[in-house]
């Protein structure tokens, strides 16, 4: 008799686990409705005022045998659940989602590729000064098999009285020495009106820092096909990041690659504090490729090799470092970029970790 009445007991709760089930996810398709009418409206996610409101009116109507905490606890998880769905599904929105393309995004240069598994170099002065100082550069980089020559035109400098670079002149030498030398370009471009004029002579747009969140100048670069080198904002969060890169990538130019550069802290010891934890976590959240600026992350010679390192071990598809022939007599960043002997022991070094993944 007794078993009989516990079986009874057992199918009942079996019927309203179905029940709860199915008015859950009717809960859940609800909630994601409410979520696309918020995200077309600009509207924040979570509510916690209606939350609140939501909570206290479940409270007054409980009758229990629950008491007014576990209500308050159960709803709670319910609540949390369906926030996340709302961001999970935003995610899954994303162009530059690992959840929208599960394959990684390969950029070709010739027959250099990124995003293949294999590891690039991005080197070269910080600002072109000359046509002999680029030259002198661009010569170590192609003794030492780097195809990527890095160099600024535009410098947006923290101080209007800081050399601001040659514009347009700088690019023509850029572009002069890498067909010399069978190089390819990376260059920033500052001002949406210049993205156009820019294609002529780059291989690679360079979006700074203090760029990232120029929307203008995302979309630009967003119009055209010209593979872009996007940096994390030193005050950006990763969402903001990708969100950034999701701006190029909406308007059609897909070869779009990720830089971590470091972030502002209160950390004196560094120029910014690179965030290592940033490679692994935009290469599990996106299909885009991942390099890592060391110079502009540490801002210190000493300390370069060790975090080139940590980037590739992190999974980084690259590595960027500043090299010019006289560091010296730099006319920006003279204080950390390093001279061509020792950017020649530096790849030696990090070919030698096991930690290079050459073609």
């Amino acid at each position: 008799m007794g078993e009989h009445v516990v079986e009874k007991l057992r199918q009942q709760l079996d019927s309203l686990n179905l029940q709860l089930l199915e008015l859950l996810n009717k809960r859940a398709e609800l909630v994601k409705e409410l979520g696309e009418v918020k995200k077309k409206s600009g509207v924040k996610k979570f509510d916690p005022e209606r939350e609140t409101q939501m909570l206290e009116k479940l409270v007054q109507k409980n009758q229990g045998p629950f008491d007014d905490q576990t209500v308050r606890y159960l709803f709670k998880q319910i609540f949390k659940a369906s926030l996340q769905l709302q961001v999970d599904d935003h995610k899954k929105a994303l162009l530059v989602s690992r959840k929208r393309q599960a394959e990684n995004t390969v950029i070709s240069f010739g027959d250099l590729k990124v995003g293949n598994g294999s590891t690039a170099l991005i080197a070269g002065p910080c600002s072109v000064e000359s046509y002999e100082q680029v030259y002198e550069a661009a010569k170590a980089l192609k003794r030492q098999g780097v195809k990527l020559l890095r160099g600024g035109a535009f410098k947006p400098r923290t101080s209007p009285y800081d050399f601001q670079g040659l514009g347009e002149e700088g690019l023509k030498i850029l572009r002069e020495v890498a067909d010399e030398l069978d190089l390819k370009v990376v260059s920033e471009i500052v001002t949406p009106s210049d993205i156009e004029k820019a294609t002529e002579y780059v291989d690679v747009i360079q979006i700074g820092a203090r760029n990232m969140q120029n929307f203008e100048l995302l979309k630009a670069a967003g119009n055209v096909r010209t593979p872009v080198l996007l940096k994390r904002g030193m005050s950006a969060t990763i969402e903001e990041f990708l969100f950034a890169a999701e701006y190029i990538v909406s308007r059609g130019n897909t070869q779009v690659m990720l830089c971590e550069r470091g972030i502002r802290t209160y950390e004196k010891w560094t120029r910014n504090t690179l965030d290592i934890s940033a490679v692994p976590i935009l290469k599990n959240e996106s299909h885009l490729p991942v390099f890592v600026d060391v110079t502009h992350a540490t801002g210190r010679r000493d300390i370069l090799l060790p975090c080139a390192k940590a980037a590739l071990a992190a999974g980084a598809d690259g590595v960027m470092i500043e090299v010019h022939p006289n560091p010296a007599v730099a006319l920006s960043d003279a204080r950390q970029q390093v001279d061509i002997p020792t950017f020649e022991e530096f790849v030696a070094e990090l070919r030698s970790s096991g930690l290079f993944r050459e073609e």
